[in-house]
């Protein structure tokens, strides 16, 4: 399956190799890598401590999810039964959260010791997990008997909660914060998406970029700051909203699309735009400051996670390796 926020038509592909040594590259040090024998390696997610988890593809074989310390040391594992895993999320202790497939797709937990847990919200066809906070909570949608998405938030003892933003036709959810706030967003009775986000008490409140014919949040850092792209008609760009509401839309310099994936404590903002042939990554620094790069001698860059330190992790070029950059 291929999840939909990669937009960019990226194949949903574990002990790794290829480590590559650090490169200095447009203003950072990067660190590229793949997994043993893996023909793509995604890394999805980079914790504050610098672990990294993500998902490979070995040949024409299914998708499994991998683990890779930040001093190298890679794990991989499945879930019992999987025929294709991806792993999405992990948190500051190692706690890593995504989704499998055995004939049904269903989400799961795994701990730093490697111990795995599954669930699913009652009624769910197909559950995605995308987001795991500190406290071990997760975060994602599920897709009823009818393939409808709803949200969900599963605290860290199991109890789950559904939800749906009023007139929502479809809920997706793919950013949580510490203090157990979510973000995504929904469709109308047209077919169009508006951003959401929903507090831990359940209060949720929707919203639109000015001029946005269809707005898509996908993260929210601790002070309830939430980043993503919208489309105008013509194009997208990259947005960032604050608790009291107010919006800033950005652009790196020269793109004609832009899409934003990740954001830390800082607000400090990644993901990647497109300049008509290559895309590119970027981080965004809070007083706006852009700074565009590519991985070494990539032609094709995309950064999905930043953590509170500043490093990036993405994958990159047309076998799709993984890299990290740090400042």
């Amino acid at each position: 399956m291929v999840p939909k926020l990669l937009r960019r038509g990226i194949s949903a592909l574990a002990v790794l190799s290829m480590f590559a040594a650090p490169s200095a590259a447009a203003g950072g040090q990067f660190t590229t890598f793949r997994v043993a024998d893996a023909t793509n390696t995604f890394a999805t997610a980079i914790n504050a401590g610098g672990s990294v988890t993500g998902y490979f593809v070995d040949g024409c074989g299914p998708s499994h999810g991998f683990v890779r310390d930040a001093g190298g040391k890679k794990v991989t594992f499945d879930p019992e039964g999987s025929t294709g895993t991806w792993a999405w999320a992990i948190n500051r202790d190692g706690v890593v959260a995504g989704y499998y497939d055995d004939d049904g797709v269903h989400g799961f937990v795994r701990d730093a010791r490697g111990r795995i847990t599954t669930f699913d919200p009652k009624g769910s066809a197909v559950t995605e997990p995308y987001c795991v906070n500190d406290s071990g909570g997760v975060a994602g949608f599920y897709h009823d008997r009818r393939n409808v998405p709803h949200g969900f938030v599963r605290a860290a003892d199991g109890t789950i909660a559904t939800f749906d933003p009023a007139r929502s036709t479809g809920t997706e959810v793919y950013g949580l914060n510490a203090g157990g706030e979510v973000t995504g967003y929904y469709a109308d009775a047209n077919g169009v998406d508006h951003g959401f986000t929903r507090t831990a008490d359940g209060t949720v409140t929707t919203f639109d970029v000015t001029g946005a014919t269809e707005t898509w949040p996908y993260a929210i850092n601790a002070n309830g700051t939430i980043a993503g792209y919208y489309s105008d008609g013509s194009m997208t760009h990259g947005f960032l909203r604050s608790s009291d509401g107010t919006v800033t839309t950005f652009d790196p310099e020269g793109s004609t699309e832009t899409e934003v994936f990740g954001i830390n404590k800082a607000a400090a903002v990644t993901g990647f735009w497109y300049d008509g042939t290559n895309t590119h990554g970027f981080v965004r620094s809070i007083d706006g400051t852009i700074r565009s790069f590519d991985a070494p001698k990539s032609a094709d860059t995309q950064p999905y996670s930043i953590n509170d330190r500043g490093a990036v992790a993405g994958w990159y070029g047309a076998g799709f390796k993984s890299f990290i950059r740090t400042p």
